[in-house]
């Protein structure tokens, strides 16, 4: 059963022969309507506070789902930009032991092509020395037949 401060401040009584004091049961009646209503406003206040804790609970639960959500995406960006930044690494790796393997051919190419030149140079310049000693031998010969 439930009471408020109005049903108990105006509960009315049988009399009795021998009853309580009407004023006493009235006063005592008032105080405990007044009492009664305190608490109601403050069970009130108290239901009105624990709503809006609720509220803010609930407000704060969301922050947490949505922290939680940002949290596990940003894991997964920072997995995705680390896994992209490997690809990138391997690649250009690749790239500059391709560089590497071109360069050093190319050289190697380079090398191989002036050894050749410089063959060519010397089987050049003994020919030129065959050809001149031959000259200056058909020269030399013809001053000693001119000069006999």
């Amino acid at each position: 059963m439930e009471f408020n401060s109005l049903d108990i401040r105006y509960q009315e009584f049988k009399k009795g022969l021998r009853g309580y004091a009407v004023e006493e049961v009235r006063a005592y009646l008032g105080q405990l309507a007044d009492y009664v209503s305190e608490l109601q406003e403050k069970n009130q206040e108290l239901e009105k506070r624990l709503a809006e804790m609720e509220e803010e609970l609930a407000r704060h639960r969301q922050s947490e789902e949505e922290l939680k959500r940002a949290v596990v995406a940003a894991e997964r960006i920072a997995r995705d930009v680390r896994e992209q930044a490997n690809r990138e690494a391997e690649l250009i790796i690749k790239e500059a032991q391709s560089l590497k393997e071109q360069t050093l051919r190319e050289a190697v190419d380079h090398v191989k092509r002036m050894q050749r030149d410089i063959e060519t140079l010397r089987q050049q310049r003994d020919l030129f020395r065959e050809q001149f000693r031959a000259m200056l031998e058909g020269y030399l010969k013809s001053l000693d037949q001119s000069g006999d």
